[in-house]
């Protein structure tokens, strides 16, 4: 089980931010879209990372005025990445022990997919039961 596999089974775009937008815009982005981090891409590099937590931190640090700071000067930089290639299991272990809760999925530079915790915790439980069913079956033939 890879992060490939389950980027396979997706389909469209991922929803991104861009290093000049703001803080403001990229809530609105989260908000309509109904999801928690965007990455912050520059091309096709993905060159950081913006969470509903970083809108929290910043409020609480800067009131109001933070929606109007541009994403490049708050978002975390450098963000930890995977590679199609990886196992979802050792993805997973990656986000506990970093606690975070997004990861870019990066193929030689450039950005192929975007994966959260719950995309990964869904996935493996979905393929536990789907050999769960697939014993229950051999045994009972």
């Amino acid at each position: 089980m890879t992060i490939g596999a389950i980027l396979r089974g997706r389909s469209g775009t991922v929803i991104s931010a861009r290093p000049d937008d703001t803080v403001r815009a990229v809530a609105d982005l989260l908000a309509q879209n109904r999801i928690g981090a965007v990455p912050v891409v520059d091309g096709d590099a993905v060159v950081g990372i913006f969470s509903e937590r970083d809108i929290v931190r910043l409020i609480s640090s800067y009131g109001p005025d933070a929606l109007d700071r541009r994403i490049d000067d708050v978002m975390t930089k450098s963000p930890v990445t995977c590679e199609p290639n990886m196992a979802v299991i050792a993805a997973l272990s990656q986000m506990t022990q970093k606690r975070i809760r997004h990861l870019p999925v990066v193929e030689g530079g450039k950005m192929v997919g975007f994966v959260s915790i719950g995309d990964l915790v869904k996935y493996r439980i979905d393929r536990i039961e789907a050999e769960a069913a697939a014993m229950r079956d051999y045994i009972a033939s």
